[in-house]
C-alpha cells in the first residue's frame, strides 16, 4: 500500500504526449517520517501513522515530543489503515516520499470541503425556490411548508439551511498525471477538496 500526506497547492493544466489537455490539481508533498506502527495484538488494529510538515518547537506539547522521540516537529499527524493480511513494509523512523508513486497510478484522495459557513435551502439544496408572481412577495428563496399539514411536526432529515461545507470528502480512482520528485509536486487529473494548503491523504 502506498501512502503519504500533502497539501493542495493549485489547479493548472498539463498537456498530455497525446497533444490533448488534461485539467489536474497540484498537490505538495514532502517527504514525511513514520512516527508509530499500530500492531493487530497491541492496538486492536493494523495501520502506519506518519507525520509531515514542521511546527515550532514552543508549540510542541510534552507528549507529542514523547511520541515523536526526537524524530522532529510535525505539524500534521495522520494513520493509515491497512489489511490485517498485509506485511508492514516500514519500520518507525523511515522516510516516506513520492517515489513510491508513478504515472498511471490510480489513487485515494482525502480532504475537507470549504467551509460556506450558514446557508438556505437553494445554495444548500438546490431548491428552486418559490414562483415570482401570483401574489408571492417574499417567498423567493424560501423552503415552503416543513409539515404543518399531515404529521404537523418537522421530520428528521427534513431539507433546510443550515451549515454548509467543511465536509470529509474522499475522491476515488484518481489518475496520477505526474511526479515531480525533484521539487515534492504529484499532479493528479481533476478536482480535489479543500482550499490551498488543505491536507489531502493519499493513498493508492
Amino acid at each position: 500500500m502506498k501512502f503519504i500526506l500533502g497539501t493542495k497547492e493549485n489547479m493548472t493544466q498539463l498537456f498530455l504526449e497525446s497533444g490533448s489537455m488534461t485539467p489536474v490539481t497540484v498537490i505538495k508533498a514532502e517527504p514525511a517520517v513514520v512516527t508509530r506502527i499500530r500492531e493487530k495484538d497491541r492496538d486492536g488494529y493494523v495501520a502506519v501513522q506518519i507525520g509531515s510538515g514542521e511546527k515550532k518547537e514552543k508549540n510542541i506539547s510534552k507528549p507529542e515530543k514523547g511520541q515523536f522521540k526526537g524524530l522532529g516537529n510535525f505539524r500534521y499527524l495522520r494513520e493509515f489503515r491497512l489489511p490485517e493480511s498485509e506485511e508492514v513494509a516500514v519500520k518507525e523512523g523511515d522516510s516516506v516520499s513520492l517515489d513510491q508513486f508513478e504515472t498511471g497510478d490510480k489513487v485515494r484522495l482525502t480532504g475537507v470541503s470549504k467551509g460556506k459557513g450558514f446557508q438556505g435551502v437553494v445554495k444548500r439544496h438546490k431548491f428552486a425556490g418559490g414562483p415570482r408572481s401570483h401574489g408571492q412577495k417574499h417567498s423567493e428563496r424560501e423552503a415552503g411548508s416543513i409539515g404543518a399539514t399531515g404529521p404537523q411536526r418537522v421530520l428528521k432529515g427534513t431539507k433546510m439551511p443550515g451549515r454548509m461545507g467543511s465536509d470529509t470528502i474522499t475522491v476515488k480512482k484518481a489518475s496520477v498525471v505526474k511526479v515531480d520528485t525533484d521539487n515534492n509536486l504529484i499532479y493528479v487529473k481533476g478536482a480535489v477538496p479543500g482550499r490551498k494548503g488543505t491536507l489531502i491523504k493519499i493513498t493508492a
